[in-house]
């Protein structure tokens, strides 16, 4: 038997965007997320509001908290990477950040049915659900 050697030849040898690229369509991305969540979350609260103000005030906090929580995570791992800040405080913001965020749905839903705290969550990942979509159409398209 023979063995021959050398290299692999690449499955794909399309040239890699620069991380520069990649960066710019983070920030973009970081940017508008707000925008298109009030863009879908506002007209939905609003329509709830007209059977209960409070279930349109509990969708429009979750929303609102949603965005709070993305851009602080975002922040966070940004901070991380940058500075090489240590892994300890990564880790205490970001647990404070859930035992405080994870509060909201509980508070608001309170003296409320039960289920009112679905709608605050649901606002609460609405924007990370439309972040997601963004990405995937982004990476799916090159």
């Amino acid at each position: 038997m023979k063995v021959e050697q050398g290299r692999f030849a690449a499955d794909d040898n399309r040239p890699s965007a620069e991380p520069g690229d990649h960066v710019r369509a983070y920030f973009a991305r970081k940017r508008i997320v707000g925008i298109r969540s009030a863009l879908v979350l506002v007209p939905i609260a609003g329509c709830a509001a007209m059977l209960s103000p409070q279930l349109g005030l509990d969708l429009a906090a979750g929303g609102i908290s949603g965005v709070a929580n993305m851009l602080l995570v975002m922040r966070n791992n940004e901070r991380l990477l940058e500075r090489g800040r240590s892994r300890g405080a990564y880790g205490l913001r970001n647990t404070v950040r859930i035992v405080v965020l994870s509060l909201l749905p509980v508070v608001l839903a309170a003296r409320h049915p039960w289920w009112f705290m679905l709608v605050v969550i649901a606002g609460f990942f609405t924007p990370l659900a439309l972040y997601s979509f963004e990405f995937q159409r982004e990476v799916s398209t090159g």
